[in-house]
This record gives C-alpha cells, sequence and structure tokens, in this order.
C-alpha cells in the first residue's frame, strides 16, 4: 500500500505543532545577563537571604584588596600592601613607571603568578571598602555619589559582566604556583543573588 506524500509528514507536523504549544524547543547558550535568575515574586525576605551571599563575596579579599581605603593597593591572601610600593596615581591605573598594566595583562600570567584581567585597576577612592561593614558597603554601591553614578540596573550589570569583577572566580595561581582562594560563593550563585536582591528593592538591614 502506498502512503500518500501528505499523509506520512502530518504526524511529524502535529508533533511539530505540539512541541511548539509546549515550549519544546532546543536549550540556548545563554550569557550571564541572559540567565533568568529572579523570581518575580521575590519577597523581602529573599531579598535579605541574597545580600548574605552578596556580601560574602564582596567581602573576601579578592575584592576588598583593590577597594582600599587609601593609595595603595593590597594583594595576597594576608592582604599586605602591594609590592614595589605601588600607589593609585591619576586615574586608579598606577604612577608612571609603574601602572598597573606595567605587570598586570588581560589574563592571569601563572608562569609568574601574575593575576590579570581587563581595564586592571584600582577602584576609585569613593568606592573604598576596606574597613567598612557590610551595610556601609551595600549603601556604598547604591549612592550614586560613590558609585560612579550608576543607577540600580547599572549596578547589577556592573556586579554580574564586568570581566574584572568576574575575575575574582579565576584568580590563577601566585609566584610559588599556589592557586589564589575563591570567593565562598560561587560565580553562578553571586549572580543569581545580585539580580534577586535587586529585584527585591535591595533591601538592607539595619546593622
Amino acid at each position: 500500500m502506498i502512503i500518500p506524500e501528505r499523509s506520512r509528514w502530518f504526524p511529524v507536523l502535529i508533533l511539530l505543532l505540539v512541541g511548539g504549544l509546549l515550549g519544546l524547543s532546543a536549550p540556548e547558550n545563554r550569557s550571564n545577563s541572559q540567565i533568568e535568575v529572579i523570581p518575580q515574586s521575590a519577597t523581602p525576605l529573599d531579598g535579605m537571604q541574597a545580600f548574605d551571599q552578596v556580601m560574602q563575596v564582596l567581602t573576601h579579599k579578592r575584592c576588598v584588596n583593590c577597594h582600599p581605603a587609601g593609595d595603595r593597593p593590597r594583594q595576597g591572601e594576608d592582604s599586605h600592601y602591594h609590592n614595589f610600593g605601588v600607589q593609585r596615581g591619576k586615574g586608579n591605573h598606577g604612577v608612571a613607571a609603574l601602572t598597573c598594566n606595567t605587570c598586570h595583562q588581560a589574563e592571569n600570567n601563572n608562569y609568574a603568578g601574575v593575576p590579570g584581567a581587563p581595564d586592571w585597576s584600582l577602584a576609585p577612592r569613593s568606592m573604598a571598602w576596606e574597613g567598612l561593614s557590610r551595610v556601609e558597603i551595600a549603601q556604598s554601591i547604591l549612592d550614586p555619589a560613590r558609585n560612579g553614578g550608576r543607577t540600580l540596573a547599572q549596578t547589577v550589570s556592573h556586579l554580574t559582566e564586568h570581566e574584572l569583577v568576574l575575575w575574582a572566580w579565576d584568580p590563577g595561581v601566585d609566584a610559588n604556583g599556589i592557586p589564589r582562594e575563591k570567593p565562598p560563593v560561587s560565580k553562578v550563585d553571586f549572580i543569581k543573588a545580585v539580580r534577586a536582591w535587586a529585584a527585591a528593592g535591595a533591601p538592607i538591614p539595619a546593622k
């Protein structure tokens, strides 16, 4: 028995139609900015839990070393002052002959133990976190007068997409070949927490 051409394709068309209605599409490769992680009904409690995770990262040495209270960056697991007397300099990129990009390139140099990422620099003085409490850091990053004029959305984008920020989870090794410590929260969970915190209105605890 010969099945008409249209009849042979009919079951396939039905499957395609049903698959489309059920959303059975192929998975997409998504960038950090496209990952759907914020529940639309985020509550203040969700925000407080997210705040705790965000601050576990922002108070870690990988962040605070580059957000010093003065004009000298810190480095290492013990957060000692940067070797060679490195200073902030004009534009937060060091002084002549000792600018950041003299040693720090766009990626880690695991032969020399020198960390690297695009736009390596010291955070502006207004964004100093060293010595601040979690509450004070949160207030700082939400204050346009201190965060570089960023809106909340721009702050979220900076924390979840900027390559220098994300370097914290790919810090390479030190001069002795020992891997540097990563923040206590994974990159994926940090990104989720930042977005959930913002979606909940970026609540800050009283203390």
